[in-house]
């Protein structure tokens, strides 16, 4: 009995080590040039993606684009320009003022105090900053009310360019910066972007790729439930794109929390799924993948840029169309809009990160081949921003039945775009202390929206007699304006009648050339089932 103990456990220990050996961390290799051939790859396709679809850009929502595109590659001269691109480099920037490891605080900094105008997600998260509200809360449902917006997506891809088959990383970096303006699927579309580019350093098959990048993602968010419908759907129709969109659309279209009651679609799910309908049905060529994709719609000029990016890191820039890189190379020593890098230099300077990256993690660099350990995968922690929330109803600030105004309030008014028309009503206002709103309704959330400017103050926000939040309206950065967009909401309240009241303080910050609370509509939402929930594919 001993000797056979003894014999089994010489055994066991055997087998431990042939497994060990078996699940040893693989080794991928690659050398300098192909390295940065495919980081050149990844940056020159992002640049081919968003110039071929910026002329298109939210003009076909809620419909494909059957008109014709006109882009020839000499168009490639105004990526300079594109936020898709002069963003991410303001975060390398940062990564070149404060190190690699920079806070998500400098990371905020760098951008909200950048020359550039911002929109939606970002903009929030600049206006946060300067109310002194930092990430991860910059970036939370409580005080971004685009929380689930594009804005992480179509920046996050020099992390996949950084990490290049190192998908963990791909997930840390992505939930340090994403929190910067995004939470949940919002920030899960920039972590899925990013890890299909790292796999893409190593792997060809387009269906592996979009499978890691799943598995760098919660299985239960949204954002990985439709992507995993994309594939099915790829799977029943995979010659007929426009069939599987419909059917996409049919059960998602209703998901954009930011975008609901219009039919503009900000959200990264559904963007999020037409960057992998260009990936699986443009089937490795560079026009199908940019045209599929930007043709589905919505955000068509930064969804292509994603697929091609991850396409362009799968080619390389040596494998890319000749007409493309030789209009790249005409212009490389270019400066892109608000930074200090050009095309050869955001190249060079991806290719040294990903360098120290590939140190970092255990990996080897010799001039003749760099080896990088492949990474176990443990997907970002789930988060959902508004659970449950559905949109019920919008109403104007002039359906004087609904609110009641106490104080000095006034109508704005703006010019008609037409000369020939009367001044049209934007927004009331009133900016003396005392001056307050009240709207009831039946719901669990409410977004109110109106008027960030240079005449903003602030204004004390109550929810059923109880001071919730007092807000700032003051905007005035890089020029810009934002009018008839949300100044303050709030969700998670019991199913009922809710009274919101907001009172002018007569304070402003120094900055403010006035003390005003301007609004334009509430949007109301309640707790229910969404479409998506319940929709079934007939062939399921």
């Amino acid at each position: 009995m001993k000797n056979f103990t003894v014999t089994f456990l010489i055994f066991i220990l055997s087998l431990g080590v042939a497994v060990g050996q078996i699940n040893a961390p693989k080794i991928q290799t690659i050398n300098a040039k192909d390295l940065k051939d495919k980081i050149a790859g990844g940056w020159a396709g992002k640049m081919i993606g968003v110039t071929y679809g910026a002329s298109t850009e939210f003009v076909y929502r809620k419909k494909t684009n059957e008109d014709p595109i006109k882009w020839t590659s000499a168009d490639l001269a105004g990526s300079n320009t594109q936020d898709d691109l002069y963003v991410q480099l303001a975060f390398i920037m940062a990564m070149d003022k404060y190190g690699m490891d920079v806070s998500a605080k400098n990371m905020q900094k760098e951008t909200a105090t950048a020359g550039f105008t911002m929109w939606a997600a970002n903009l929030q998260a600049r206006k946060n900053y300067f109310n002194g509200i930092y990430p991860p809360l910059s970036g939370s449902p409580k005080y971004n009310y685009r929380a689930d917006d594009i804005d992480f997506q179509i920046e996050a891809d020099f992390i996949g360019f950084m990490n290049p088959g190192m998908i963990q990383n791909c997930i840390a970096v992505s939930d340090r910066i994403g929190h910067i303006m995004n939470y949940g699927d919002g920030v899960y579309g920039g972590t899925f972007v990013s890890a299909m580019e790292s796999a893409a350093f190593f792997e060809n098959d387009m269906e592996k790729i979009i499978e890691t990048g799943l598995s760098a993602i919660p299985k239960e968010s949204n954002y990985s439930k439709i992507i995993s419908d994309v594939i099915k759907l790829h799977k029943h129709y995979p010659d007929n794109w426009k069939a599987a969109w419909k059917k996409l659309d049919d059960k998602w279209s209703e998901i954009d929390i930011s975008g609901a009651g219009i039919d503009f679609n900000f959200d990264a799910t559904l963007n999020g799924a037409y960057i992998v309908m260009g990936l699986l049905y443009g089937e490795g060529d560079v026009m199908k993948t940019i045209d599929i994709s930007a043709r589905c719609g919505q955000d068509s000029d930064c969804n292509p840029a994603n697929a091609m990016a991850v396409l362009g890191v799968v080619k390389g820039f040596s494998n890319l169309p000749k007409d493309m890189t030789n209009a790249i190379k005409l212009f490389e020593d270019s400066t892109f809009l608000y930074t200090t890098y050009t095309f050869r230099t955001m190249v060079e300077s991806t290719f040294d990160y990903a360098v120290r990256y590939i140190k970092r993690n255990g990996g080897t660099v010799t001039e003749n081949e760099i080896q990088i350990p492949a990474q176990s995968i443990k997907p970002a922690r789930l988060e959902v921003s508004f659970p449950g929330v559905v949109f019920d109803t919008v109403v104007s600030a002039f359906s004087k039945e609904k609110w009641r105004f106490k104080g000095n309030w006034q109508v704005w008014q703006v010019p008609h775009w037409e000369k020939d028309h009367p001044p049209i009503d934007q927004s009331m206002y009133a900016g003396k202390k005392g001056d307050e709103l009240e709207f009831t309704f039946e719901g669990t959330g409410i977004a109110l929206y109106g008027n960030i400017y240079k005449y903003g103050g602030k204004a004390g926000f109550y929810v059923d007699g109880k001071l919730y939040q007092t807000i700032d309206t003051y905007y005035n950065y890089c020029g810009q304006e934002p009018l008839d967009i949300c100044i303050w909401h709030i969700f998670g309240l019991k199913p009922g009648t809710h009274t919101i009241k907001a009172v002018v303080t007569g304070e402003k910050r120094k900055e403010s050339s006035g003390t005003n609370l301007c609004v334009t509509r509430a949007f109301i939402y309640k707790t229910g089932i969404k479409k998506n929930e319940t929709y079934k594919f007939l062939f399921e």
